[in-house]
């Protein structure tokens, strides 16, 4: 019984980590438009101590990348060349992380509700 119990795990795991990922895609995206702000990334880390493998998220970052400089002199952060720094977050990307995300979400979900109905047939069949 501990292989439904195991699946049970991984694909729990699964839908946390994906859950943490798509936090952070939202937190980038509302953050967009702030000036300075950087895009937030994590990796995923597997781990298999003990256990079936899990996957769970890391250190969360920021992207070194360099911010945009936006010319807009009424801009109260504005420098003396009308200069300031955006964020480096581009929509793109984070509209197809949010979909891979949701993706990977939802393939996890299938695979806990699978891993659930077979544990429960099982134990309908040897309640007989």
């Amino acid at each position: 019984m501990s292989g439904f119990s195991d699946a049970l795990e991984v694909s729990a795991s699964g839908l946390r980590a994906q859950s943490a990922r798509l936090r952070l895609v939202s937190e980038n995206i509302a953050n967009s438009d702030t000036p300075g702000y950087r895009r937030k990334v994590a990796p995923f880390e597997i781990s298999a101590q003990d256990g079936p493998a899990v996957v769970s998220i890391g250190k969360v970052t920021a992207d070194q990348t360099q911010l945009d400089r936006i010319h807009d002199p009424s801009h109260p952060l504005a420098d003396a060349g009308g200069y300031y720094e955006g964020s480096n977050v581009n929509l793109i990307v984070e509209i197809a992380d949010a979909r891979e995300a949701q993706r990977t979400y939802e393939a996890n979900l299938k695979m806990f509700d699978q891993a659930r109905q077979m544990s429960s047939r099982l134990y309908e069949l040897l309640r007989r």
